[in-house]
């Protein structure tokens, strides 16, 4: 199956609107950005996105090795920060598990994390093909 997004860009300055399957949602800017903070920016979904494909990712692997680990957590920031070469940027995931896990299940699961395919997109594992019609 094919997965995509279609993205319109209203003439309503950045408030687009998305229709993914037989889902919608909009996309817009904060109003300091020129927006009118009518839904999350992209940089906010793409966060949303990594966290959920982590979290569901780590909730598959439990649930094949009988791991009852309760709710799952994950927390996706950017970080900025200065360096000699100019503003470097970076997500940070911070994931917790409702209920004790053991060394051995967190050294695996943080492991685990990390095969998410959405972030595996992020750091650079697939290419990205750019037309115009």
């Amino acid at each position: 199956m094919r997965k995509s997004s279609e993205v319109v860009l209203s003439e309503k300055k950045y408030f687009a609107e998305a229709k993914i399957r037989n889902h919608f949602v909009v996309i817009d800017e904060p109003v300091a950005s020129g927006g009118g903070d009518t839904g999350p920016t992209p940089v906010e979904y793409l966060l949303t996105a990594i966290g959920s494909c982590v979290s569901i990712t780590l909730r598959m692997y439990a649930e094949r090795k009988s791991w009852d680990v309760g709710k799952i957590k994950v927390i996706v920031s950017q970080k900025e920060e200065l360096t000699s070469q100019g503003i470097k940027k970076s997500l940070v995931e911070e994931i917790s598990f409702e209920k004790e896990i053991t060394d051995e299940q967190r050294a695996k699961l943080l492991e685990i994390a990390g095969k998410c395919p959405v972030a595996k997109m992020v750091k650079g594992e697939t290419e990205i093909v750019s037309s115009i019609e």
